[in-house]
């Protein structure tokens, strides 16, 4: 299965810090506007701390594709909201 980091920067996507910032810039913008920012922010910060010992190439492969599929999740729905169409199909 191809790697969804593709559909990210490679700066991004090939570092795990920039990968982490960017998930708690995320964290923190979407609590920001549900009034949560400190549940967002520990729920990321507890997930990379969890898996920051992992050594396996092939887990750290998944959980960075997890970690982008969130991001890129995210980045879909804000431009939803913002141009107001649909990018994904629902199933009916």
């Amino acid at each position: 299965m191809p790697s969804l980091q593709t559909a990210l920067p490679p700066e991004l996507a090939n570092n795990a810090i920039r990968l982490y910032r960017e998930c708690l810039r995320r964290a923190k913008y979407i609590g920001s506007k549900k009034y949560n920012t400190e549940i967002l922010v520990g729920m990321v910060r507890q997930q990379f701390r969890r898996h920051m010992h992992e050594t396996d190439p092939e887990k750290i492969q998944k959980l960075k594709d997890d970690a982008a599929r969130g991001l890129i999740n995210h980045m879909l729905y804000e431009s939803e909201n913002l141009s107001g169409r649909k990018f994904s199909k629902t199933s009916s």
